[in-house]
């Protein structure tokens, strides 16, 4: 059993204890931490995924020894999977062993209304606490230790859940219409997350406390790998964290997190890397990227990555790897159409792209899958290697494993 911590003394009594477990915090997002513990304010972290939004929330339960309570969202959730719901299994069971007592308590009633006046009169019965299934918003109020409740991914619900949320955020408290109010006797420190998927309700934001979490600074980045004792040495770790930035100025799909950065170095590591070369990085890239066509352009951006001097030739960058860049040369494939994804030499920025994908609303309806997504023979014209660079690509057959990430 966690024993429960004294509150923060000061914010940077916020930032030393979170250090003490490897989660290194600014002084914008301590201050965040120690206003929300004084005040007992829920905060909404937003910012791109695999910035420590989640890791924040756990480190709290740890510093302060409560206990973590966890709501992962998705589509399609309702209040029962979030707030509470009735054990009618229990409810049928208690039925059929108590069907000889309901018996006896009918069996003197003159008029079938009468019968079901007094069944009536015992339905609370069914419907207390004993059959009550909470879930983790009512289990945060209900707990008799104190608590930190993560709401995951809030974004990725719907509408509909946002609105339950609002009475706990604003009131601690958690209304059962069966049976009453639950209001919480040691308030929950509520920690919500979002990925910026979608627009959050004024209303849900109106009761948070707000801090935006986006890439750390080179420095902040390289200190986080260090404290997560990947096995790489310094030297690399802080050539691994320039190149990874250098993948964010791309125009990908998804840019590399702080959390894939502590991955790659410790792939490295257990790959025994004494230097970092672009076969060893081409090799190993997907730890990273996961898109083939983000691949793609990372692999044809880690040389000059690597050695900013290195003289590439643009004309023979990526060939070999089977994707047709349909540069208008027609490469010869008969009368097949070129692929249909052919990267742009010449994008936009790369830093005023990530900036634009941090806004939200940025996707269109199309970006997962819309009525205007792309038909199957579109996808049919992609490379018939996708996949190719795997991430087990160029390992041989050596069995050697990356460890699960803890």
């Amino acid at each position: 059993m966690t024993i429960s911590q004294p509150d923060f003394s000061s914010v940077a009594d916020v930032i030393t204890r979170f250090a003490s477990h490897g989660y290194i915090a600014d002084d914008r997002l301590a201050t965040t931490v120690f206003v929300q513990t004084k005040l007992d304010k829920p905060v909404l972290l937003e910012g791109p995924a695999g910035v420590g939004k989640t890791e924040l929330a756990k480190t709290l339960a740890l510093v302060t020894g409560r206990r973590l309570l966890r709501l992962q969202c998705y589509e399609g959730q309702d209040e029962t999977k979030a707030l509470y719901e009735w054990d009618y299994g229990k409810q049928l069971l208690y039925t059929q062993v108590l069907k000889e007592k309901i018996g006896e308590l009918v069996a003197d009633a003159e008029t079938l209304g009468e019968a079901v006046d007094r069944i009536a009169a015992q339905e609370s019965v069914f419907f207390s606490e004993r059959f009550l299934a909470p879930r983790p918003l009512l289990e945060s109020v209900r707990s008799e230790l104190p608590v930190v409740l993560l709401i995951d991914e809030v974004d990725r619900a719907d509408e509909a859940l946002e609105a339950v949320l609002l009475e706990l955020l604003g009131e601690n408290q958690v209304s059962v219409p069966e049976i009453g109010t639950f209001t919480s006797s040691t308030p929950a420190y509520v920690v919500l997350t979002s990925n910026n998927t979608r627009d959050l309700s004024a209303a849900l934001k109106r009761r948070c406390l707000h801090a935006f979490l986006d890439y750390p600074s080179a420095e902040r980045e390289l200190e986080i790998v260090r404290t997560k004792d990947t096995g790489l040495t310094d030297a690399l770790a802080e050539q691994l964290v320039h190149i990874v930035r250098g993948l964010r100025d791309l125009d990908l799909r998804k840019s590399p997190s702080v959390s894939e950065t502590i991955d790659w170095a410790r792939t490295l590591a257990v790959l025994g890397a004494t230097e970092l070369t672009a076969k060893l990085l081409r090799d190993t890239v997907s730890v990273v990227v996961k898109y083939d066509k983000d691949v793609r352009k990372a692999v044809d951006a880690l040389p000059k990555l690597l050695d900013p001097n290195a003289d590439i030739d643009e004309h023979q960058h990526g060939h070999g790897h089977g994707h047709g860049h349909g540069h208008g040369h027609g490469h010869g494939h008969g009368s097949e159409p070129a692929a249909t994804d052919v990267d742009e030499d010449h994008g936009p920025d790369g830093r005023a792209v990530r900036a634009a994908k941090d806004a939200p609303g940025r996707h269109n309806d199309n970006y997962y899958g819309g009525s205007g997504a792309a038909t199957p023979a579109q996808v049919s014209a992609g490379s018939s290697s996708q996949g190719s660079r795997s991430f087990a690509k160029g390992f041989g057959n050596s069995g050697r494993r990356i460890g699960k990430r803890n």
